[in-house]
């Protein structure tokens, strides 16, 4: 395949030019393309690639494809396999569109994001004995993260749910748990299908757009003549919103916002900023095999009240965790990565070039006496011990900037 051609040469030149950022740029997308994924083959589709994904038993799967996946082709992104979706990981670079969402305004594609709905008697007291959070906690019209567990109390997925009404539900959840999820809510019915999502984020959004909104709230709206949803969410540690709409209306609704200015970004970038302010990602930084108190998120379990796990969890609270998921900065100029070691006794779980800080940063398990923030730790960086050190979270504070 020509894109797979492109990046293994993009790794020999950085190789040979002993580029560490751009080692860790061809690397990562190599990864994106053979690691996660199997492996890639072409075909054409009405003169544009169409990525074919082989698993790991050697079935060919067709990769799904966003309403906008045209208007990402004009104009001119790198499109690769995410979750099973061809998506967008950026359109002029990662850096440019991160400093976009940070300084003005960007906007991405999300629609690869599953959604479950719930309506009808009883939604409420089914989704609270399940989600981790206080859902009473929430009225009409605000939203809330969340999480589901499994009976270990690891974590299923993460996701925010909209309350519509006291019974009428809307979650948001992660593309690549869409059906995990739903077996755990069975009671939900899978309507993905019925929505596109795009997520405007940075400091212009809401003004560019001409609308007014709190955080985690949101309403039934028209913005920029397409009627939406809109929510004060999102995923990147910038006011903004997300705005879901009918497939059939995203691409007039992309064109307006791109007319307002705002930057289109890629998944790339969308990385990049939540991994500067510490948001975890599931597959990375939270999985089944951890729970809610090792990583962090013990604030968003309500552990006075019952759901799946929550007697594992008090204990480990009360006992407190083997290990604890940090944020970390390099102190030595190395970029960490995902897999690497923690020499005292750790894991990286994400790592990157932090483009507002311009160091390496991460997040990563280690050992709970090693938790505290100026612990100095080794990271084993392609065989090379590197100092890094245990920092608050976030990492990235706009004031610092």
């Amino acid at each position: 395949m020509a894109l797979a051609k492109e990046l293994r040469a993009l790794h020999l030149v950085a190789l040979r030019r002993g580029s560490d950022l751009l080692v860790h740029v061809a690397k990562e997308r190599l990864d994106l393309a053979d690691t996660f994924f199997g492996g890639c083959h072409s075909a054409e589709n009405n003169g544009h690639e169409r990525f074919l994904v082989t698993d790991r038993i050697g079935a060919v799967q067709t990769l799904r494809r966003t309403p906008l996946y045209e208007r990402h082709a004009a104009l001119g992104a790198r499109l690769v396999p995410f979750a099973g979706w061809e998506m967008p990981v950026q359109y002029t670079s990662i850096v440019a569109e991160h400093r976009a969402v940070r300084t003005s305004a960007g906007v991405f594609d999300v629609s690869h994001m599953g959604q479950l709905s719930l309506a009808g008697e009883g939604a409420h007291d089914y989704l609270q004995a399940r989600l981790s959070n206080d859902l009473a906690r929430i009225g009409d019209g605000q939203a809330q993260y969340t999480l589901l567990t499994n009976e270990r109390g690891g974590i299923v997925d993460d996701l925010i749910a909209y309350r519509r009404a006291t019974d009428n539900y809307l979650l948001v959840v992660n593309a690549a748990n869409v059906d995990a999820d739903r077996g755990a809510l069975d009671e939900t019915e899978d309507v993905s299908a019925e929505w596109a999502l795009l997520a405007v984020q940075g400091p212009e959004a809401l003004e560019r757009l001409g609308i007014e909104l709190e955080p985690f709230t949101f309403r039934e709206d028209e913005v920029l003549g397409t009627r939406c949803l809109v929510a004060g969410t999102g995923y990147t540690g910038e006011r903004g919103c997300e705005l879901g709409c009918a497939p059939d209306d995203a691409v007039a609704l992309w064109d307006a916002i791109l007319e307002r200015g705002i930057v289109p970004c890629g998944l790339g970038a969308r990385d990049t900023l939540r991994l500067e302010v510490c948001y975890p990602l599931h597959g990375n930084d939270i999985s089944p095999e951890r729970t809610p108190i090792e990583a962090g998120l013990g604030w968003a379990c309500a552990l006075d009240k019952q759901f799946t796990g929550v007697d594992l969890l008090r204990r480990q609270k009360e006992e407190g965790p083997a290990e604890k998921l940090v944020a970390f900065v390099m102190e030595e100029k190395a970029i960490p990565r995902q897999g690497m070691r923690v020499l005292e006794g750790g894991e990286v779980t994400s790592g990157t070039l932090s483009p507002m800080l311009d160091v390496g940063i991460g997040l990563g398990y280690v050992r709970a006496e090693l938790a505290d923030p100026g612990t100095t730790l080794s990271i084993d960086v392609r065989g090379r011990p590197k100092a890094a050190r245990v920092v608050k979270k976030p990492i990235y504070r706009r004031e610092e900037s």
